[in-house]
């Protein structure tokens, strides 16, 4: 785990807790070369981030944790998980603002992201609270991203499936770009996992 002024004030917060009905089961202990995704993800964000780690979890929340076993951090069950990702969102940051000064938040369903590219987000935001930085790919912009302190706010407010991705176009935030093209790569359905496989 590297540490730098801006990481250590950073938590990073992995998104565990949907249903995955397009999935048709528990995606989030689908394995990847015997590797559950949500394993992954939280093993890349704890890479990072140590203890200062958030795992989401709600749909099936103790198989999904177990998977994750041994676990850095903390453990938040969103109770309110069926009603979208911004819910999710919102209980991290509730859970955590009074000592962040910025989230990472990771998706479980995107298994390319390395702790690298993690660490590269850190290391690019200036530790300013209006300073968003976001992962480019796919013509995109989106998750993984960093979201500091100014956004908690708004963060903390989140319901349905926006998630914060109003804020990338909000005139109050800049945005930082880096480029990881591995981030389109994402699993909602079987077909998107036996690609992978």
């Amino acid at each position: 785990m590297v540490t730098s002024r801006q990481t250590s004030s950073v938590f990073a917060v992995v998104l565990a807790a949907g249903s995955a009905s397009r999935y048709g089961s528990v995606k989030q202990l689908a394995e990847i070369d015997g590797v559950p995704l949500v394993h992954r993800a939280n093993s890349v964000a704890a890479g990072v981030c140590g203890n200062r780690t958030v795992l989401v979890t709600g749909y099936e929340w103790q198989a999904v944790s177990a998977a994750c076993a041994p676990m850095s951090g903390f453990l938040i069950v969103n109770e309110s998980h069926a009603d979208g990702l911004g819910t999710s969102i919102a209980a991290a940051v509730r859970s955590v603002r009074h000592i962040a000064q910025a989230i990472v938040v990771l998706l479980a369903d995107q298994p390319m992201v390395t702790a690298e590219h993690v660490q590269a987000l850190c290391d690019a935001w200036s530790g300013a609270d209006d300073e968003i930085v976001a992962t480019a790919f796919a013509d995109t912009v989106g998750a993984p991203v960093l979201f500091p302190s100014g956004c908690f706010d708004e963060l903390a407010m989140l319901r349905g499936d926006a998630g914060g991705r109003h804020l990338l176009s909000d005139d109050r935030f800049n945005v930082t770009k880096i480029m990881f093209e591995p981030a389109a790569i994402d699993v909602d359905t079987p077909d998107d996992f036996n690609k992978l496989n």
